[in-house]
């Protein structure tokens, strides 16, 4: 599998959101950006479990993104955050990104992978991302994929 281009599809799914009126659109990168314009959300970190089939027939991946949301003001900032991190909507950031997995029988991520999932949301807390505080959470992505 090739991670940069699987992080880069990943990041495209996930421009899909549609977030409330008077809201800026959701920026997203397939990397780690120096800088983010609010709300961001970025993939970042990845595990890879090699050899999950014999032959390099299958790798195992879990990729960590994450969203982060400006805070105009505690209560409204996690409001929007809260609704991106549903399971379900038009601000759903797993159905969003799900829809990149292509119908059945096909490969996902237009044939980067075979399949992956949105498996949890994790750490809703603040962060802080080049000095600039965001309210933020994360979002662990299982992908598994041919390893030749």
């Amino acid at each position: 599998m090739q991670m940069a281009a699987i992080r880069d599809a990943i990041a495209d799914a996930a421009r899909a959101v549609v977030l409330p009126e008077g809201m800026p659109k959701l920026t997203c990168t397939g990397y780690v950006p120096d800088s983010v314009v609010a709300p961001h959300f970025f993939c970042g970190e990845y595990t890879v479990d090699f050899d999950k089939a014999m032959r390099r027939s299958l790798d195992e991946v879990e990729l960590t993104c994450r969203v982060l949301v400006g805070r105009a003001d505690d209560k409204s900032a996690q409001v929007i955050l809260d609704a991106m991190l549903s399971g379900s909507g038009p601000g759903s950031l797993k159905q969003a990104i799900e829809q990149a997995r292509g119908a059945p029988g096909e490969s996902a991520l237009g044939g980067l992978a075979d399949d992956f999932h949105v498996m949890r949301v994790q750490g809703y807390r603040w962060y802080e991302h080049q000095g600039t505080q965001f309210v933020g959470a994360e979002l662990a992505i299982k992908i598994i994929g041919e390893g030749a």
